[in-house]
């Protein structure tokens, strides 16, 4: 089965960027649906965007779009989620996870799917 590694989180500024990444082993993360999600102390976990495997299609949730972005990279084996314009309330752990089905469902702003694949989580903490 897959497993996924994140990493890149730290701490920033406000307005700063980071660009977290998932590195899948011991799969293909083209076979999946990967997704990366979030949450905050006291928080309930919130998804923020997904690629679909095959054609790559990809979804961000509405509040995100146009300073979060997701990609992948075949060759590398690696989801990436590009961070802009960040602010404090954008500070919490950061996760991907997987889904053996290939699309990413996402209906008015709800993503979903049983994502049975997740990674340990890497920090983000933006200072103000």
């Amino acid at each position: 089965e897959v497993q996924l590694v994140e990493s890149g989180g730290g701490l920033v500024q406000t307005g700063g960027s980071l660009r977290l990444s998932c590195a899948a082993s011991g799969g293909t993360v083209d076979d999946y649906a990967v997704a990366w999600f979030r949450q905050a102390p006291g928080k309930e976990r919130e998804a923020l965007a997904c690629i679909s495997s095959g054609n790559r299609s990809t979804y961000s949730s509405n509040s995100m779009k146009g300073r979060f972005t997701i990609s992948g990279d075949t060759a590398k084996n690696t989801v990436y989620l590009q961070m802009t314009s960040l602010k404090p309330e954008d500070t919490a752990v950061y996760y991907c996870a997987a889904n053996s089905a290939p699309a990413c469902i996402w209906y008015e702003g709800t993503l979903f799917g049983e994502y049975d694949y997740w990674g340990q989580g890497t920090q983000v903490t933006v200072s103000s």
